[in-house]
């Protein structure tokens, strides 16, 4: 091999290298920011910072709603989402206030430093909403969520703004969560698993091949601010629905590409989407079907490449439409 010969080899390396690390830090950039435009921060005050931003605690007794009975739903005092509704709400008699039961996707765990305790922040925006204690046996679902006055807004029963639901599954859910959760009127999100036979089934039995799960992502969205088109649109974008079983490395029924309808409009939709990708030449292998039980996967999976920092290897958006 000539020097000459090297030298090209070697600039091709170095350029192709500088390609690949510029996409990358483009593509963090791009997802950073439609995150944070995603979540909305309301101006806290210095006592609300105190304990939203830096973990803090306010007194026992102290709260605005400690005490409070009205029917309606408990929101994020820091972004405004939707967090506990009144009816799982109960008088422990701690001081803060208790609840029993979260919306679905809208409260992440995590476990504090020590190993003592769990903490219980909000799943948009990270805000720090108490901790979560069980086995105390207080309610029949033996869980409490005491959660910060400070922490939190309320809405009266009949203002709430209306939810709708989809489930997406196309490959390896955690890139499919992290980019649909950039788009704005999505409320929360949760991965699990869906369309299979076994009841609760786990991360190993589902990569098993023994239930006939899919890897789903559930959607809670907001009809007001977007619409199930443009999240399904954006669904058949981050993925190839051309691909059977299997989404780039990952092979197995449990990464097939599927939709699980909630509604009769929903069907027609995915189904009109479909035939629009088959018309410009896609061979699309996405199955439809309805919605049935879908279960949560494991916390460690839930909001994965946030909290890891990382980047999906086998989704990015691609324009088909």
């Amino acid at each position: 091999m000539t020097d000459r010969y090297k030298q090209r080899a070697a600039l091709v390396i170095i350029t192709i290298a500088l390609v690949i690390a510029f996409a990358f830090m483009t593509n963090r950039q791009e997802t950073t920011q439609a995150q944070e435009s995603k979540m909305r921060h309301n101006k806290l005050t210095p006592e609300e910072t105190r304990v939203i931003i830096d973990k803090g605690t306010e007194p026992p007794f102290t709260g605005e709603y400690n005490s409070h009975t009205a029917a309606g739903t408990y929101i994020c005092r820091q972004c405004d989402a939707p967090l506990y509704r009144s009816d799982d709400k109960f008088d422990s008699g701690c001081g803060w206030p208790s609840f029993d039961d979260e919306i679905p996707g809208a409260v992440k765990r995590t476990r504090d430093a020590d190993g003592r305790r769990t903490e219980i922040t909000c799943a948009n925006c990270g805000g720090h909403l108490g901790h979560v204690f069980e086995g105390e046996m207080l309610t029949d679902k033996n869980i409490r969520h005491c959660v910060n006055s400070i922490s939190l807004g309320f809405v009266p029963v009949g203002q709430e703004a209306k939810t709708e639901t989809a489930y997406f599954a196309g490959g390896c859910f955690w890139g499919t969560e992290l980019l649909l959760q950039e788009l704005g009127g999505v409320t929360s999100t949760r991965v699990g698993y869906m369309g299979g036979t076994t009841e609760n089934p786990t991360y190993r039995e589902v990569c098993d091949g023994r239930t006939g799960h899919a890897e789903a992502v559930e959607i809670i969205f907001d009809p007001a601010k977007t619409s199930y088109e443009k999240l399904a649109r954006f669904f058949f974008e981050i993925h190839d629905p051309t691909q059977v079983d299997r989404q780039g490395p990952d092979i197995g029924d449990q990464y097939r590409s599927a939709v699980f309808f909630t509604s009769e409009q929903q069907r027609e939709t995915t189904e009109r989407l479909i035939g629009i990708l088959k018309e410009k030449g896609y061979n699309v292998a996405t199955k439809v079907a309805p919605a049935g039980q879908f279960w949560p996967a494991e916390d460690y999976h839930q909001d994965y490449y946030q909290d890891n920092g990382k980047t999906p290897y086998c989704h990015f958006y691609r324009e088909r439409f």
